[in-house]
């Protein structure tokens, strides 16, 4: 050995500072940021309260604190994904604030600066269904109301709902009368993003599309005149159609209508006239500007009173750069930051966002357009564990089949007291969405399987965004073909390099990754084993037909794999349900109970499959958790499970976590 040089140690078995109970606790990263009078409003986790979102104020002398207690949780439902939950003004020389309140979905109103006055229901409740939801917020203080989008639910079904953009009184009027509630657009279209007012107040634009298509695919641009009666008249179509997706749209202070579309492959930033729907791309580049549309309200550019505009741009990572629309030059912005999140706000010369790198985690920057100056003022926590213990991370690309390029993240092992010998065990993990991708940021949960020895590759398999619309399509009706071989690719790539030991390799993944990871492990024998997280596991039942999931998704397969009519036997044959049989390395499942979007029966159904066949393995269920795990103890319980799995089938012993029982 080495003078100096850290002990060898088995690879899984290195000490390490970071523990699960600290990974969980920094769980989650900042959203919805906005500006209310000189002060920046967000949303943020919290792992210990519940896993409620709880709403942060920062005051201009850079004081935070959330004059929102728990039970408060400020977190929308609608299309069960969410989208902005609040909103706020200065409104008589004080903060206004409007929000949603996750537990029964009504919007709120409350006064921060009249601690004795407790929120006060704005809308209405429902014993139908789902009840009422809102989201995409939208104060609009001189006419007393507040715009979104309202999902009502007209059945017991998950698809019966609809969805249209609504007006709700500030006075609280409509509390108690549905009545009350104004609906601003008559629509047939199935989802709607919330109307964005022109600054004469004349015209309102919105998204809207429908089934099968997902908003990625293909969304219209709608426009309308706003009525005396403060209604929307009749809509017409802008730009889009079936395949182009338009993600957001915003009125520029000088009345001009600008708009993120992908009908050159990428989504680019265009001016779009209001009258004909001339659209001219402000600065063609074969780069994103926009994303997925996952949530309702977020924002990848935001126009500036100067006339410039804010934008996120780039091929896989966004970076922050100022556009100026009269030449089409881009003033990239400094800093350390190398992914920002959707959520961007202004104002005046200042950008507000979520940002992070590999080496820091998500934080709230601002950045000063005048003099090309960021800064982190929120949401800040540098010195959380030592960074000797955090992984150095690499963006690679990988050569799939066909020789077609693989996007990844490679996170190797490291640890300053302890040192491996020879290749080391690897994770690959694959993300959810499908139709998303992993971001290359600072993650405690990774970290804490690099500290100790197990590194992990983050796959940006064919169908991840932020590479163009071609290499999103790359996924169309082959959904548990492309992103498994790109996942095998990843993985066999790090073994020839000699960084990864091909008898230890594990995959990993939730919800749409879940199904890559049970699906690799019915179709492949790279594994010797799998993490499947609240996963896909039945087609032919996660369709609208079937009933198992939600209606923003129970067409999305129509895309994935193929319409259900004309190939029905393909949903047969790729459900990892139906090739248990092909199961044969230990494997450990995660569910959460309240699961709408992938529910229970789905793991139960599997677990059915593999009862009594030899192939160790372990199911554990949460109470209270949905999709997407966010209490602390549930997350800790994970994270112990998933390194005891490795630990049982990579040959080490863990330091201070408990053993995971495993049936067969």
């Amino acid at each position: 050995m080495t003078p100096g040089a850290p002990p060898v140690t088995p690879y899984g078995a290195w000490p390490s500072p970071i523990d699960a109970a600290t990974a969980a606790a920094h769980d989650g990263s900042p959203e919805y940021v906005g500006v209310v009078g000189d002060e920046v409003w967000w949303t943020a986790p919290r792992p210990a309260e519940a896993g409620r979102r709880a709403l942060i104020r920062r005051r201009p002398d850079g004081t935070e604190e959330c004059p929102l207690p728990p039970p408060w949780n400020v977190r929308s439902r609608v299309i069960e994904y969410g989208g902005t939950p609040w909103a706020g003004a200065v409104v008589d020389d004080s903060p206004l604030i409007v929000f949603v309140h996750h537990l029964d979905q009504r919007l709120y109103v409350f006064r921060p600066d009249r601690p004795d006055e407790q929120p006060q229901p704005l809308s209405p409740v429902s014993a139908v269904g789902g009840g009422l939801r809102w989201a995409d917020l939208a104060l609009h203080p001189e006419r007393g109301e507040v715009w979104a989008v309202l999902e009502e639910f007209t059945g017991e079904g998950p698809s019966d709902c609809r969805r249209v953009a609504a007006a709700v009184p500030l006075d609280g009027s409509a509390a108690e009368d549905r009545g009350a509630v104004r609906e601003l657009a008559a629509t047939a279209h199935r989802f709607v993003t919330g109307p964005r007012l022109s600054p004469d107040g004349r015209q309102a634009v919105w998204l809207a599309w429908d089934h099968p298509l997902m908003p990625w695919d293909g969304t219209e641009l709608l426009i309308a005149d706003l009525g005396p009666d403060g209604r929307l008249g009749p809509s017409r179509t802008l730009i889009g159609g079936p395949e182009e997706s338009v993600a957001q749209a915003e009125w520029a202070p000088d009345g001009s209508l600008l708009a993120a579309t992908d009908r050159t492959g990428w989504w680019n930033v265009h001016r779009v006239d209001p009258a004909t729907g001339a659209a001219e791309n402000l600065c063609p580049r074969e780069e994103e500007f926009a994303g997925p549309l996952w949530k309702l309200g977020q924002r990848w550019f935001r126009p500036l009173d100067s006339g410039l505009v804010a934008v996120l741009h780039g091929v896989g990572a966004l970076r922050p750069a100022v556009l100026d629309p009269a030449t089409g030059g881009l003033t990239e912005a400094a800093g350390p930051w190398t992914e920002w999140n959707p959520t961007l706000a202004v104002a005046g010369d200042r950008v507000i966002g979520v940002a992070a790198s590999a080496r820091t985690a998500h934080e709230i920057v601002e950045l000063d357009t005048a003099t090309g100056r960021s800064r982190a003022i929120g949401a800040v926590h540098h010195d959380t564990v030592d960074p000797a213990y955090l992984p150095e991370a690499v963006d690679r690309v990988f050569t799939g089949p066909g020789g077609r390029e693989v996007h990844a993240h490679i996170y190797p092992p490291r640890n300053p007291e302890a040192a491996g010998e020879g290749p080391a065990p690897y994770v690959v993990w694959a993300h959810g969405g499908p139709t998303s991708r992993a971001a290359m940021v600072l993650d405690l949960e990774i970290a804490y399987f690099t500290s100790r020895g197990i590194g992990v590759a983050e796959v940006n398999y064919g169908g991840s965004t932020g590479y163009g619309r071609a290499y999103r399509n790359r996924l169309r009706e082959q959904w548990g073909v492309v992103d498994v071989e790109d996942c095998a690719a990843v993985a066999g790539g790090l073994v020839a390099e000699g960084a990864a030991d091909p008898a230890r390799l594990a995959v990993r993944g939730g919800s749409a990754g879940g199904w890559t990871s049970a699906a690799a492990l019915t179709t492949s024998d790279t594994y010797a084993c799998g993490t499947v997280i609240y996963p896909i596991l039945d087609l032919t039942t996660w369709t609208r037909t079937g009933g198992e999931t939600h209606d923003f998704e129970s067409q999305y397969l129509e895309s994935l794999i193929g319409p259900l009519d004309e190939v029905p036997e393909r949903y047969r044959e790729r459900s990892p349900v139906n090739l248990a049989d092909r199961i044969t390395v230990p494997f450990l499942l995660l569910q959460g109970l309240d699961d709408v979007i992938c529910p229970p029966v789905q793991c139960e159904r599997l677990l059915a499959a593999v009862a009594g066949r030899g192939v160790p393995h372990a199911y554990l269920a949460f109470e209270g958790e949905s999709h997407g795990f966010r209490r602390l103890d549930t997350m800790v319980a994970c994270l112990e499970a998933e390194l005891s799995l490795y630990a049982q089938v990579f040959g080490f012993e863990p330091q201070g976590v408990p053993r995971l029982e495993l049936t067969t």
